[in-house]
């Protein structure tokens, strides 16, 4: 019998789950079913990846979770068509930007929509454009950076994926303390594919999307369905373990397709 960690396969357990609404049926993306697996963007060739991975024995066996995500990336890797998304959105602004590009310019930027493909397959193309404006990660802001941190924060370069290497110049708060806008220079002549845009060194590459063109799009952010890596081990209620924070729903910004 295959046993994940923080999963539980019996088929009783799994339909009070179903029965009892903790959960949203038989094909929920945090169930351990086919249709779940389906849902949750699994695909027929990473399941067999997995089941070819783990073999057979005739004992209990208990494969790490990673395993299974490990499969499913790996399909993915040349198959899965790349965009950008900002989960937690903060803007940032290009002070410079009507100076340098021209007032309202919006930049277009290509990038391959595969960057590992097959063998003997040519990637697609994506294309997008960079303004004064765009989303970038909370996250990827730091006004005064813990040590080893390499994003965004005052005096530091990155590069916008895709676009250019741009230079943080410092954030605007509002009354109370919380950032509105981070604020950085664009640096000319370093538009990611273009002649001399390497020879600025920077030691990160952050995500973004364009206010002028980002869409917003409800995102399911799905996480362990337990907080016990055995729930039901040695007659525990598994239902006690259930992780209440195992589906967040937000609305994200996303690069336009």
């Amino acid at each position: 019998r295959l046993t994940l960690p923080y999963v539980i396969t019996s088929k009783r357990k799994l339909a009070q789950l179903v029965y009892d609404h903790k959960v949203q049926g038989w094909d929920d993306p945090r169930m351990p079913t086919i249709v779940g697996l389906r849902r949750r963007g699994y695909t027929p060739e990473s399941l067999q990846m997995f089941a070819e991975r783990i073999g057979v024995t005739k004992s209990d066996s208990w494969i790490d979770y990673s395993t299974l995500e490990g499969c499913l990336r790996e399909d993915l890797e040349a198959k899965a068509h790349r965009g950008m998304a900002v989960i937690n959105p903060v803007k940032l602004v290009l002070t410079n930007w009507d100076e340098v590009m021209g007032a309202g310019h919006l930049e277009p930027c290509t990038q391959p929509a595969l960057p590992h493909p097959p063998e003997g397959v040519e990637s697609p193309t994506r294309h997008f454009t960079i303004g004064k404006e765009v989303w970038i990660e909370r996250e990827d802001f730091e006004e005064v950076p813990p040590k080893g941190y390499k994003r965004l924060f005052p005096g530091n370069k990155v590069r916008l994926k895709g676009g250019y290497v741009i230079e943080c110049t410092g954030c605007t708060k509002d009354a109370n303390g919380v950032i509105t806008e981070v604020l950085a220079t664009v640096v000319p002549d370093t538009k990611s594919g273009t002649p001399g845009s390497d020879l600025v060194k920077v030691k990160a590459a952050i995500t973004w999307v364009g206010v002028a063109n980002g869409v917003n799009a409800e995102v399911r952010m799905y996480d362990r369905l337990f907080l016990d890596a055995q729930p039901d081990a040695g007659g525990k209620d598994f239902i006690e373990s259930l992780n209440p924070n195992s589906l967040k729903v937000v609305t994200a910004i996303v690069e336009p397709t």
